[in-house]
């Protein structure tokens, strides 16, 4: 199937780094989202990426323009009109998933793709409440999507290999890794990544040592590129706290984070986009 334009659901970090390197590699791309004010947060990081590259030396100024104006920043639905493949990238909530799925399935062309960048959960729930349950699959990124390599392609228990090979062709177009894997709760990076996390989590309620003890101590001897401390910050506690339940509800206690992340998301300390996690941040 050729992708002759991609949307992207969602303007949160995730999407405005999914719509960034669609963009840098010249496909066209709606970036969607119902807050106006998400999308301008959106407009201002992709424009600040953008300028990363040209202060590196790594694109021209004209070339840079041209690549940003590949995106179109719109709440309005009919931008979808000409979509093939949508990216889903909302919050890790099934019941909203699954509203926005309803919606493009309403909205886009019959052969369109529907794709989730969900973490964790079921792609073949989301599937079944649409009219084209073999045309959603998953396409999880990582983060930061704009640097990190590895994309899993997932087939729901109706998608058809055809999606699957587009998706990955799409990846790969996108300068990315594709790996197909199968379904599960978190797939397989995530059943790895956060189960060490909670472990690690664990840890630091029981012994009492500080974020940033544990995290240099982990960036030092080069187990990982960022401390865990950190990355919980950066994706969002509420994320980390969604996958942590989703995981610990399919596979048990060792997914248990402690008392800490649950404390935190309870008061409103979500991490970078708020200012306060397991770290103050500097939100100007």
């Amino acid at each position: 199937m050729y992708v002759k334009k991609v949307a992207v659901i969602g303007a949160g970090t995730m999407g405005a780094d999914i719509a960034y390197t669609l963009a840098l590699t010249n496909i066209p791309v709606v970036l969607r989202d119902v807050d106006d004010s998400a999308l301008k947060r959106a407009q201002e990081h992709i424009q600040g990426l953008f300028a990363q590259r040209v202060a590196k030396g790594r694109l021209t100024a004209p070339d840079a323009d041209q690549r940003f104006a590949r995106i179109v920043f719109s709440g309005d639905p009919a931008a979808l009109q000409d979509v093939s493949v949508a990216i889903e990238a909302v919050p890790e909530k099934m019941a909203l998933k699954q509203k926005v799925f309803q919606e493009l399935d309403r909205l886009l062309p019959p052969l369109a793709i529907l794709a989730t960048n969900t973490s964790a959960l079921s792609v073949t729930e989301m599937a079944r409440v649409t009219s084209r349950p073999e045309r959603v699959a998953g396409m999880h990124f990582f983060y930061p999507a704009h640097m990190m390599k590895l994309v899993e392609i997932i087939a729901g228990s109706d998608t058809e290999p055809d999606v699957l090979k587009t998706l990955s062709r799409l990846s790969e177009e996108i300068r990315k890794i594709p790996v197909v894997v199968k379904e599960c709760p978190g797939f397989v990076v995530n059943r790895v990544l956060t189960a060490s996390m909670a472990e690690v989590m664990r840890f630091k309620a029981e012994y009492g040592y500080s974020a940033q003890e544990i995290d240099d101590v982990i960036v030092r001897h080069q187990i990982a590129p960022l401390g865990p401390f950190t990355l919980a910050d950066a994706l969002g506690l509420d994320i980390a706290w969604d996958v942590a339940q989703t995981l610990q509800a399919a596979y048990g206690d060792r997914f248990d984070p402690g008392p800490e992340l649950p404390q935190l998301v309870a008061e409103g300390h979500l991490g970078v986009k708020t200012g306060q996690g397991f770290y103050t941040h500097n939100r100007s």
